[in-house]
């Protein structure tokens, strides 16, 4: 009995936390029922269209390895819809990594320059072929002198003087390679290398884009209509995997008489119903009035937006269902109006809350919407210019509710 008595408390106390304050009363925003002239509304029937459709192609020609979608899934964009295999690809991608690794060690190599161990290397060379040099010039100056007490051949004097001339070519060699050690590589070597990673590098992102083509991604969000292949398939450039629609808004499609669409404008207010909806009333804009019209019926089409009902991974307001909306394209004439957040459209007819001063609460009143006048709305009811209606808060009364009136600035 204990787990059945604590949900019992905390339902209680749930109820308590959301319950008004029988004390002040719970805070709203009032606003004014109004009267003045706007252009009287008529009604247009429309059809309901998708924003945005389209077929996902593939930008590589390849087998198709997976297919992560099916029809009536709902995707982000960018979302991930298939893979082409990339065997060899991947192959290739790995050895042009490689190379550039390769190519990248030897331009460090050559820009480091020499090591010092190397430096000190020919250092002691040059030190040594001079001592050699040394030698060779004190050994022929002996055999000079001997050559001239007659004690030698010409030949023995010879070949000292080709010890001295090849020592001396010996250490000018030595000392010519410390300067190039000293001096490490040459510009041009650099520059030749730097280009040889350059050219790798792009060979790698050339590959790495052609892997990321093998991947295909949804342009938009939406939902899968049609699948128009299977794993294992054959794909080349430019074939369809799949097409999407785009319905996280709808516009609803109206062809308007020659004589009233010059009264219309783009991003006006208008009041949509689709009768196939649990709750049929909409607020949507005029998005595009199509610049053209028809020869035949001398009418003009109107698109107009509305966000559409998302409910989980999927949207109540589907392409073809048919819709009314009410243009502002009539003669002027005296209406009430309250502002839109008056409006609560909930139910299967709009109401306003509307306040009484006395009592200290809200009533319902059921009403018929017209057209919109900015942040107004036209409505039809049992109700009279100058009555206060709740603007902020209606979403939250409770029938009988205290409820305290506030600035809403």
């Amino acid at each position: 009995m204990r787990p059945l008595i604590s949900a019992a408390l905390a339902g209680l106390l749930l109820l308590l936390a959301t319950a008004p304050a029988s004390g002040d009363g719970q805070p709203v925003v009032l606003g004014d029922v109004v009267k003045k002239k706007i252009k009287k509304g008529r009604a247009f029937v429309g059809t309901v269209e998708p924003v945005r459709t389209g077929e996902i192609d593939v930008e590589a020609a390849g087998f198709l390895e997976k297919l992560l979608v099916e029809e009536g899934d709902h995707v982000d964009a960018n979302q991930e819809i298939a893979h082409l295999r990339t065997t060899t690809l991947e192959i290739r991608l790995t050895a042009a990594k490689a190379q550039l690794k390769l190519r990248e060690h030897a331009l460090n190599e050559l820009k480091n320059g020499s090591r010092e161990e190397d430096k000190q290397r020919a250092r002691a060379r040059v030190r040594e072929a001079q001592s050699d040099e040394t030698t060779a010039e004190w050994k022929l100056q002996a055999v000079e002198k001997l050559r001239r007490d007659k004690q030698i051949s010409e030949e023995e004097l010879r070949d000292a003087q080709r010890e001295v001339a090849t020592a001396k070519a010996r250490r000018e060699a030595l000392e010519a390679a410390l300067a190039l050690v000293l001096a490490g590589p040459r510009p041009e070597r650099i520059d030749q290398a730097t280009a040889a990673v350059a050219v790798q590098a792009a060979e790698v992102a050339k590959l790495e884009d052609e892997k990321r083509r093998h991947t295909v991604k949804a342009a938009f969000a939406g939902f899968v209509i049609k699948k128009h292949t299977e794993v294992g398939a054959w794909l080349d450039i430019g074939e369809p995997v799949v097409s999407l629609v785009g319905l996280d808004e709808v516009d609803v499609v109206v062809p308007v008489l020659e004589d009233a669409v010059v009264h219309l404008k783009r991003g006006m207010k208008v009041n949509v119903e689709i009768d196939a909806l649990p709750n049929p009333n909409l607020q949507g804009e005029i998005h595009r009035i199509v610049p053209t019209a028809d020869r035949r019926s001398r009418t003009v089409p109107v698109k107009v937006r509305v966000k559409n009902v998302v409910s989980g991974k999927s949207v109540l307001i589907k392409p073809g269902m048919f819709a009314r909306c009410s243009l502002a394209v009539g003669v002027e004439r005296e209406a009430l109006l309250v502002p839109k957040d008056a409006v609560v459209l909930g139910g299967r007819k709009p109401v306003v809350y509307v306040y009484d001063a006395e009592k200290q609460n809200a009533a319902p009143v059921p009403v018929t919407l017209g057209v919109a006048e900015g942040d107004l709305i036209e409505i039809e009811g049992p109700l009279q210019a100058g009555a206060k209606v709740v603007i902020r808060g209606n979403e939250r009364i409770f029938p009988g509710s205290k409820l305290r009136p506030v600035d809403g600035r």
